[in-house]
């Protein structure tokens, strides 16, 4: 019988699990004062986790790139992971590996070589980054006009992180004028992501994404795989928001929803305001492909 208290998600920390309302980092954590943290996030549906292995080797580079050191590896943060799940009971779940700065061994330092470097995870429900009745309509997104990503010298998007200035008032003014989210254009006007999302645009029968200024998704991955295995062309470019929007079909990709149909970016109203053909097909085979052994495993408390 699963516990009551974790009837909401279950987090690791520190050697121990716990309901997820129950974690908790230091005021003074890096993480929290400088958002200096990485971290990934993988789905779990009907009880099995999805390209478990693509999101845990993403995790480690980001490591690497963050200059960040745990304790745990790569098989430690599996078992973790398998752990809160099944501590939660959550068949469908969203769940994530956090990796901190930590706080300074000498009070006020500012130099980041005297961190503590410190691992930690949760899951909760499954988190739907558009909401589904959104997926069924297809989203409407904002570009905004003066805000502009983060320029990738700046933060490495490839890093999964939590800098999400850009993104929250992008968000903003989304939300204001009516729209469901945000879509963000590099300084050179060229489109790259949303707030937890990559972008698709399929034109005369091929697919192309944006190559760069954006984190290289683990959803997109598997789009990009589906495009192969339906025989459709796809390439990673440079795209300007002109040519975007001159798109037959768009659609997103996420974690937190697989293929996602955009009927709508400012203006422009793309498949006659509804799921295009290429979105529907892809998202049946996304989700078809969870119940394939070679791309999921079945969550286990005895991992």
């Amino acid at each position: 019988m699963v516990d009551k208290d974790f009837s909401n998600g279950a987090a690791w920390m520190a050697q121990e699990i716990m309901p997820v309302g129950k974690a908790a980092i230091p005021v003074t954590d890096w993480g929290l004062t400088h958002s200096d943290i990485t971290y990934d996030v993988v789905h779990v549906w009907d009880g099995r986790f999805f390209r478990m292995d693509d999101y845990l080797q993403r995790f480690q580079r980001s490591l690497a790139k963050c200059r960040l050191s745990v304790d745990q590896s790569a098989d430690d943060m599996r078992r973790i992971l398998h752990q809160i799940v099944a501590r939660s009971g959550l068949d469908r779940s969203y769940v994530s590996m956090v990796a901190s700065r930590g706080q300074p061994s000498v009070p006020g330092s500012r130099d980041p070589r005297l961190c503590d470097n410190h691992f930690y995870a949760w899951c909760v429900p499954f988190v739907w980054v558009f909401l589904e009745e959104v997926v069924q309509r297809g989203a409407h997104l904002k570009v905004p006009e003066t805000i502009s990503r983060i320029a990738t010298e700046s933060v490495d998007p490839t890093a999964k992180n939590y800098h999400w200035g850009d993104f929250t008032q992008g968000l903003f003014e989304a939300k204001e004028a009516g729209f469901d989210n945000t879509l963000l254009l590099d300084h050179d006007g060229h489109v790259t992501e949303g707030p937890g999302f990559n972008v698709f645009m399929v034109k005369d029968g091929k697919v192309r994404t944006p190559r760069s200024g954006v984190l290289e998704g683990i959803t997109r991955k598997v789009a990009m795989e589906i495009c192969e295995h339906h025989g459709v062309p796809v390439t990673e470019q440079d795209i300007s928001l002109a040519d975007f929007l001159e798109a037959d079909e768009v659609f997103a990709t996420t974690t937190g929803g697989g293929p996602v149909p955009i009927t709508r970016i400012n203006e422009r109203v793309f498949s006659n305001d509804a799921p295009g053909e290429v979105t529907r097909q892809f998202n049946q085979t996304y989700w078809a492909w969870h119940e394939d052994p070679a791309m999921s495993e079945k969550v286990n408390a005895d991992y």
